[in-house]
C-alpha cells in the first residue's frame, strides 16, 4: 500500500501548508516593511492573542517576506524564566549591525556604532553574549548604568547605521509577554526616540493579552508608538478552508456533515485544526472522501493527544494552588468568570485571590479580558480541566 503525506502539521509555530483567514494582517505587515525597505521609519506591531491561534507562524511568515524584500531581521524569543535581554539584545543587535556592513567595518560610523554596542555588552552581560566585538568601546553614551537610556543609544546607533546604509532592518520578538517591566520600559523609550529620529527600525512581536495593559500601564504613549492587533480564532469561511485545502491538495475532499463535525470541536483554532486534520488523515484509511464517521473515529486521538501533550504541559507547570483557583474558574460555569465568583467558589476572599490571580496572569495561564474578569489564555482549557477532574 502506497501510503500519502499527511498534508497538516501541528507544531509550535509551524506553518500550515494553508495560512488561512489572516490576508489583510499579512498585507499590513507587507506594508510597513516596503516601507522601512526604501529607508522610512514605520510603526512597529504588536500581535497579541490565545494560544494557538497563529501568532509565532505570523511571525515566521513576516520573516519570510522581509528575507524576500532583502531586509535584514533577527528573531527573538523571550523564556519566562532565567533570561537576559540585554544580553540577547547585544547578540541580535551585533548581527543586525553585521549584516548592514559586512564590507566596510572600517568607515567611521560604522566604528561607533560597533564601540557603543561594545561599551553596552561590558556594561549589561558577563559574557559579551558569547560574541567577539572586535571594535573598541565607545564609553560613556550607553554604558551609563541608566537602562533607559543605554538601551536608547543602543538603538540609536543601529538605526543611524540603518538610516547611512538607506536600509530598513526589523527585529521580531516572540513570547513578549514575558518580558522583564524594566526591560520593557527601556525598550519602549528606545523604540520611541527611533521613531522621533525617522530611522528604518521596527519590532514586530507577539504576546499573549495582557501585553495590551502591560504596555500602556508602562508607558501612556505606548498606544501611539505600537499598532496592536488582536489575533484570534479563524472565521467559519476560513476554518473551512484551513481544513479543506491541505487536504485538497492530495486530492481528497471532505462531506458537509464532516467539515460542521471538525469546526464544532475545533471552534476555529488554527491550531486545534492541524491537530484534528492530521488524526483524521490518519484515520481516513486511504478514503479519497472524508465522511462525519471517519472524523468522529479520529477524535478519540485527537482528544488523547490534545490531553497529553497541549494541555497537560501546561497543566503540570502549575501549583496545587494554582490549580486550585483555575479549576474554581471551571466551576463558575461561564467564562470569563467574576473574580468575587472565583472566590467565592474557594470559600475566601477576593482581596486574599488577589495575588494568586497575578501570579497565574504572570504565569501566562490567564488573562483578564475585562476588569475584574478571567479567563484562560489556552482556548477549551476549561474543558481540560472538566475532563480532568471530573467537574
Amino acid at each position: 500500500m502506497v501510503l500519502t503525506p499527511n498534508p497538516y502539521r501541528p507544531g509550535a509555530g509551524t506553518t500550515p501548508a494553508y495560512l488561512a483567514g489572516r490576508e489583510q494582517v499579512l498585507h499590513d505587515a507587507q506594508a510597513v516593511l516596503e516601507n522601512i525597505r526604501v529607508g522610512f521609519p514605520a510603526r512597529s506591531v504588536i500581535y497579541y492573542g490565545l494560544r494557538g491561534v497563529g501568532k509565532t507562524v505570523l511571525l515566521n511568515r513576516i520573516g519570510e517576506m522581509a528575507d524576500d524584500m532583502n531586509v535584514p531581521v533577527e528573531y527573538m524569543e523571550i523564556a519566562e524564566r532565567e533570561h537576559s535581554f540585554q544580553e540577547a539584545m547585544v547578540l541580535h543587535i551585533y548581527k543586525l549591525m553585521s549584516k548592514l556592513s559586512p564590507v566596510d567595518k572600517l568607515e567611521g560610523y560604522v566604528k561607533k556604532a560597533m564601540g557603543i554596542l561594545k561599551a553596552f555588552s561590558i556594561k549589561y552581560t558577563d559574557s559579551s553574549a558569547g560574541i567577539e566585538i572586535a571594535f573598541d568601546p565607545v564609553h560613556g553614551i550607553a554604558d551609563t548604568g541608566n537602562l533607559p537610556n543605554d538601551m536608547t543609544e543602543l538603538f540609536l546607533a543601529l538605526g543611524r547605521l540603518a538610516a547611512k546604509k538607506e536600509q530598513g532592518i526589523a527585529l521580531f520578538i516572540d513570547e513578549i509577554q514575558y518580558i522583564d517591566d524594566r526591560d520593557f520600559e527601556a525598550l519602549i523609550e528606545a523604540l520611541h526616540r527611533v521613531n522621533q529620529k525617522g530611522y528604518p527600525l521596527v519590532i514586530f512581536a507577539a504576546g499573549l493579552p495582557k501585553i495590551v495593559r502591560l504596555a500602556g500601564e508602562i508607558k501612556s504613549y505606548a498606544e501611539r508608538l505600537f499598532q496592536f492587533i488582536a489575533i484570534d480564532s479563524l472565521s467559519k469561511a476560513d476554518a473551512k478552508l484551513a481544513l479543506e485545502k491541505p487536504a485538497a491538495k492530495m486530492q481528497v475532499t471532505f462531506t458537509r456533515d464532516a467539515v460542521e463535525k471538525v469546526l464544532a470541536v475545533t471552534e476555529g483554532y488554527p491550531y486545534f485544526i492541524q491537530e484534528y486534520g492530521k488524526w483524521i488523515w490518519e484515520n481516513r484509511e486511504q478514503a479519497s472522501v472524508i465522511s462525519a464517521p471517519i472524523v468522529e473515529r479520529a477524535y478519540h486521538d485527537f482528544e488523547s493527544t490534545m490531553d497529553e501533550a497541549f494541555f497537560k504541559v501546561r497543566h503540570d507547570r502549575a501549583t496545587p494552588r494554582e490549580l486550585e483557583f483555575m479549576t474554581a474558574m471551571v466551576r463558575c460555569g461561564e467564562l470569563p468568570c467574576n473574580m468575587k465568583d472565583v472566590a467565592q467558589q474557594l470559600g475566601e476572599s477576593a482581596q486574599k485571590v488577589g495575588p494568586l490571580r497575578a501570579q497565574l496572569i504572570h504565569k501566562g495561564f490567564i488573562y483578564a479580558p475585562q476588569r475584574g474578569t478571567v479567563a484562560f489564555t489556552v482556548p477549551q482549557f476549561d474543558k481540560y480541566l472538566q475532563r480532568t477532574y471530573h467537574i
